[in-house]
């Protein structure tokens, strides 16, 4: 990687131009682990062509960095998603936007197909902020999206978000800085399994750490507290079925929320809430389309 690559800002509405697009390319398939052409123009030149994204990943599979799966489509056209051979994995394992996280590449296309559904539907959710971030001027880009985020909640078990989200709101001279949980539910798993989602992100939320050698349960504050400055906000997207199925889904998360003392605890102190994925494509995150999971009626995100 060159030196230009390495020192790329980790906020910005859309990776600059200058900086070779071959590289942000290789960063961006180590960031996200899968994408669609599509969704890598969109992502890393937005006023880009489909052409020069082609040209780009083909290059790159060439030199043995990426590969791709060819995605069943019912149209008969041929879309591809792309991602990391162990060659190009080990190439990006030393930037500065990848630090700390380990590379997770991917050794076949078998691997790819089963892991792509849900991958390319987590990209799709992030790609609807990131729009959104660049109509309005607000900071998020393809760094501030970061999949599959794993804490402890205790008794050795681990919480795995879909992904991480940090997104700067900048009104005037004001700049607001948010983080979000983001889970993207395919409406694979049955509605009370995604309900119960909420119970381990309360158990984060109430995870201590326990001081090495101390025997009594006086733990040293709240485990989060060592990653963020208040708890971030818990977004479930869903998508994969009817409108009236994915209602019902939030109905059920709705009552864990009433109904689960921990779950209740953690919602008085983090918004959560709940939307479609094809609605915040459609009109925008911005938009009222979120759905409080303490009830109420559906609002931007920025106000759960």
């Amino acid at each position: 990687m060159s030196s230009a690559a390495r020192s790329t800002p980790a906020t910005k509405l859309a990776p600059s131009p200058a900086e070779p697009l071959a590289h942000q390319t290789l960063a961006a398939l180590a960031q996200h682990r899968i994408a669609t052409t599509s969704q890598l123009r969109r992502m890393l030149r937005p006023d880009g062509t489909r052409q020069l994204m082609s040209r780009v990943l083909n290059r790159l599979r060439s030199d043995g960095f990426v590969d791709c799966t060819v995605l069943p489509d019912a149209n008969r056209t041929r879309t591809k998603a792309w991602y990391l051979t162990q060659e190009g994995a080990r190439l990006t394992r030393d930037l500065p936007v990848l630090r700390g996280r380990p590379p997770y590449p991917i050794t076949s296309t078998t691997a790819a197909s089963l892991k792509t559904p849900h991958t390319l539907a987590v990209v799709r959710a992030h790609l609807a902020f990131a729009q959104d971030a660049r109509r309005l001027g607000h900071e998020h880009g393809p760094w501030d999206w970061t999949p599959e985020v794993s804490h402890s909640i205790g008794e050795g078990e681990r919480l795995v978000a879909d992904a991480l989200m940090y997104y700067t709101v900048v009104e005037s001279e004001h700049r607001r800085k948010l983080r979000a949980f983001v889970e993207v539910d395919r409406s694979t798993m049955s509605s009370e399994r995604l309900a119960s989602k909420l119970i381990e992100y309360a158990r984060l939320f109430q995870h201590e750490i326990q001081p090495v050698g101390r025997r009594k349960p006086h733990g040293t504050g709240p485990a989060w507290l060592r990653w963020y400055p208040i708890f971030p906000r818990v977004l479930f997207v869903l998508t994969g079925a009817s409108q009236a199925r994915l209602e019902n889904r939030m109905s059920d998360m709705q009552a864990m929320v009433a109904h689960h003392p921990l779950v209740a605890a953690l919602a008085r102190e983090a918004p959560l809430g709940a939307a479609i994925l094809e609605d915040l494509e459609q009109h925008g995150p911005a938009q009222a389309v979120w759905t409080p999971l303490v009830g109420d009626k559906p609002r931007p995100w920025t106000d759960l």
